[in-house]
């Protein structure tokens, strides 16, 4: 049971006949005949157990940025008409609008309501419980009931580097042969046979076919294809940094994102892993038509963990398999956290493999080590030029190690991770 703001008028309007006539009979009578008011608007409220309620689209997805709606049904079983408000409760990073809805369903039909969410976080908002309010014909009480009604959305990844993707792809499209003439070369394997034309080089003549056919026949190539990427992606304490009021691991998702879909494109074959201390998630592209859909959505609900990672777990993942691969690690270049978890692992991995360390920057160091208008903003330059020069430090080191670094803010590293995937598959350094 509620009482409603009317309740609590009709109780000060009493204030009236008690200045009329002050006497404590007079504020007794009042109170008696506002308890039988609300006594008896609370008996004609139609009940909230007599209310079926039932969501439609239980689980949901929606790209971070973007609104989704869901909807509840309300079905009347009682015998009287239920008029109030209901509320569909969700986590206020869902963002619901509108938060209520008043509804009046006559007895025996059905209504729906709909509330759209527009979520300010990335990953799984479950739905609290829903709360149904009915209000007696004079609106001075309420019956209250909160009921379990289970909804989820899954908010994805904006993945804001996907405009870049269209100009990576034209490149790619060069490198396969599609836009460029094939030719033999490192990096390159065997397409097809096609009958010898003036100015092929000789040396791709097939002698067996040519001897079949009884004319020249030559070899055609193309970059080769199903190279093994596996995209490490460090969710430990490091990956919490807030950059931009994101966290870190949000742009290095969005780099690992736009490499998974050029890779997808040029058939290899893609292996994401999330973890730190554990795997929180491992997706492998088996199927290129959903491997970038299957990557967005099972990242979805990977967030940071405040611990340290442990690089000998996440580099198991790669030494699986025995083919050379291309490993890109998504970690933040933070000195301490490089030199005491990662650089004990690298050689063992470059032995075998080629490898990129990619870490996002903050572009707020820049813009400290630029001001030096005050005392105090020249001593945060000098913080932020000793944050540089361990930076440097560190990605000097892995590169001794023979690991290709790129370092950048979060807007450039997607499109420089692309860059250099694309580097190494026109050089056939894969």
């Amino acid at each position: 049971m509620t009482l409603t703001t009317r309740a609590a008028a009709l109780l000060l309007l009493g204030l009236v006949p008690v200045v009329l006539r002050p006497s404590g009979t007079t504020v007794l009578a009042w109170l008696l005949v506002w308890l039988l008011a609300v006594a008896v608007d609370l008996l004609l409220a139609a009940s909230p157990s007599r209310v079926r309620l039932t969501r439609e689209d239980a689980a949901l997805q929606v790209r971070l940025g973007e609104s989704v709606s869901t909807s509840l049904v309300l079905e009347n079983t009682a015998g009287r008409t239920a008029r109030g408000l209901v509320r569909d409760g969700w986590p206020p990073s869902a963002g619901t609008r509108p938060a209520r809805h008043r509804v009046s369903v006559p007895a025996g039909e059905r209504r729906r309501v709909s509330t759209t969410l527009v979520p300010t976080r990335r990953g799984d908002r479950v739905a609290d419980r829903v709360t149904l309010r009915l209000a007696g014909p004079l609106g001075l009480a309420a019956r209250q009931r909160s009921v379990e009604v289970p909804g989820r959305v899954r908010v994805l990844h904006a993945f804001p580097s996907r405009k870049h993707l269209p100009s990576r792809l034209a490149v790619l499209r060069e490198l396969d042969g599609r836009a460029a003439v094939r030719t033999r070369g490192q990096g390159t394997e065997f397409d097809s046979l096609r009958d010898y034309l003036d100015g092929d080089d000789v040396r791709s003549i097939d002698w067996r076919a040519t001897a079949r056919r009884r004319h020249l026949v030559v070899r055609t190539w193309q970059p080769e294809q199903h190279r093994r990427i596996v995209i490490l992606l460090d969710t430990g304490r490091t990956s919490a940094g807030r950059i931009d009021d994101a966290p870190r691991l949000d742009a290095a998702m969005d780099a690992a994102l736009l490499l998974t879909a050029l890779a997808g494109h040029a058939r290899d074959r893609v292996q994401v892993v999330a973890g730190d201390r554990r795997v929180h998630a491992r997706i492998t592209g088996a199927d290129r038509a959903s491997l970038l859909h299957d990557v967005i959505s099972t990242l979805a609900p990977v967030d940071p963990v405040l611990v340290e990672s442990d690089w000998g777990v996440l580099a198991s993942e790669v030494t699986r398999s025995t083919h050379r691969s291309l490993v890109v690690l998504l970690t933040p270049l933070e000195p301490a956290a490089i030199e005491e978890g990662l650089v004990p692992v690298l050689p063992a991995l470059v032995a075998h493999h080629r490898v990129v360390v990619a870490s996002v920057s903050d572009p707020a160091l820049d813009r400290m080590r630029d001001a030096r208008d005050g005392s105090e903003e020249v001593w945060g330059a000098v913080a932020a030029e000793r944050t540089a020069s361990l930076r440097e430090g560190a990605a000097a080191a892995l590169g001794r190690l023979g690991v290709d670094v790129l370092d950048a803010p979060p807007d450039q590293l997607p499109v420089r991770l692309a860059d250099h995937y694309l580097a190494l598959k026109r050089e056939g350094l894969l």
